[in-house]
């Protein structure tokens, strides 16, 4: 799917050098997969404090079955 988009010249640049990135289409792969983890990142953040688990749980127990 062909998407023209009219990005910052300078700033794209500026990605593309720091990320090592050879063309702009990789920097902005790049920035889309970044930008989706961190969004994943936030979700997971939010469960936070809300899931219950068992105090009585032996993970190392569980290593050493292994």
């Amino acid at each position: 799917m062909a998407t023209n988009l009219a990005i910052d010249t300078k700033l794209i640049e500026e990605a593309r050098r720091l990320g090592g990135h050879t063309t702009r289409k990789a920097v902005v792969m790049e920035a889309l997969l970044e930008y989706i983890q961190r969004r994943k990142q936030l979700e997971i953040l939010k469960l936070f404090g809300q899931i219950e688990y068992d105090r009585d749980y032996d993970y190392k127990a569980q290593r050493r079955k292994k």
